[in-house]
């Protein structure tokens, strides 16, 4: 794709960029209402069957998703007209969802900006490591390597560590402001669990709190792998890498069914938002329908997404993801420290 249609292409879809106030608040009493009344459904159904707890818990985890949807456009700050409203807003949600806002907004910057750069890789990315990298690194980083990417510790682990440890800790270079959001929305986090544990009870707060945790945790962690984990996604060198294909290229739209579309605020529609991060998430649909270019880009449905649980390492010379077995055409043999990578 040429520069000027680069140009054009970014220029057609910024006529979605405008945040509408109206949608924003409709958005905010359909998805956290509910989520305040499925949680005390949840706890009331303690006294019918803990079966029944945990199935509204599920349900609940769904419109934490979606409030994290709101807290993520906020980041953005497309949600409202109003960036101090972002701001506000964002906050409240990311108390909600236990994600720091100044944080996260400044690491998920740094996604969009650096998204398939291969030299630029680290912040606000799942861990990808190339199979040269892979082949030349020592027996323990390889091992750390597999456990961090293996499906039991990205989705079993991963949504614990990641609301209880990653998302609590600010980074050495923080700066003030930075540090000061985290600390808000960790101490409001402390204060509403030990006034839910007062008032509940501990057993009953953790057998509803901590599935919603876990689903939610997974859910997101899922959604943000596989719509940039597919089999030929984008990456490039620096001197290479191109923003607007990078969006489109690096970027799936996951066609999903609409009741999920819905509760995952049309987040798979991840190669628009990618190429224009200010467009809200209730315009991203339309973004897409209007823009036909947009309809070229990577499409993949629940069923194949299934298959980016295989891959493992992006090679570089064939520009694809690929795993570490036979199935996929390669295989990695030995224990040293370096592995062989060979092409059958």
């Amino acid at each position: 794709m040429s520069k000027k249609k680069q140009a054009e292409l970014r220029k057609s879809v910024a006529a979605f960029t405008n945040a509408d106030n109206k949608k924003s608040i409709k958005q905010i009493v359909n998805s956290i209402l509910p989520f305040f009344l499925l949680w005390f459904f949840a706890y009331q159904s303690l006294s019918v069957s803990i079966w029944l707890t945990l199935g509204l818990a599920v349900v609940t985890a769904g419109f934490l998703v979606r409030i994290f949807i709101i807290f993520h456009d906020c980041t953005h700050m497309s949600f409202f007209k109003n960036n101090k409203a972002n701001k506000c807003l964002g906050i409240i949600t990311g108390i909600l969802t236990h994600f720091p806002f100044e944080k996260w907004k400044r690491e998920h910057a740094i996604h969009h900006a650096t998204s398939g750069n291969l030299d630029k890789r680290g912040t606000g990315d799942i861990w990808v490591m190339t199979v040269d990298e892979y082949n030349t690194s020592s027996i323990w980083k390889k091992l750390t390597y597999r456990l961090y990417r293996h499906p039991l510790i990205m989705f079993g682990i991963g949504p614990f560590f990641l609301f209880l440890i990653e998302n609590r800790i600010n980074r050495k270079e923080a700066k003030r402001k930075e540090r000061w959001n985290t600390y808000l929305i960790n101490a409001s986090i402390a204060a509403i669990y030990t006034l839910l544990i007062i008032s509940i009870g501990w057993e009953a707060f953790l057998i509803v709190q901590l599935p919603i945790v876990f689903v939610s945790g997974a859910i997101g962690i899922w959604l943000f792998y596989v719509q940039h984990q597919f089999e030929d996604s984008y990456f490039e060198n620096e001197d290479e890498w191109d923003y607007v294909k990078a969006a489109i290229d690096g970027s799936s739209y996951y066609k999903l069914p609409r009741w999920i579309q819905w509760i995952t605020g049309s987040i798979g529609f991840h190669h628009v938002h990618h190429l224009s991060p200010r467009i809200p998430n209730y315009h991203l649909e339309k973004a897409h329908e209007s823009t036909p270019p947009l309809h070229k880009a990577t499409t993949i449905t629940f069923a194949s997404s299934l298959d980016s649980i295989r891959f493992r390492l992006y090679d570089e010379k064939n520009q694809s993801f690929v795993g570490f077995n036979k199935k996929n055409g390669y295989t990695f043999k030995g224990t040293s420290k370096v592995t062989s990578f060979q092409e059958k």
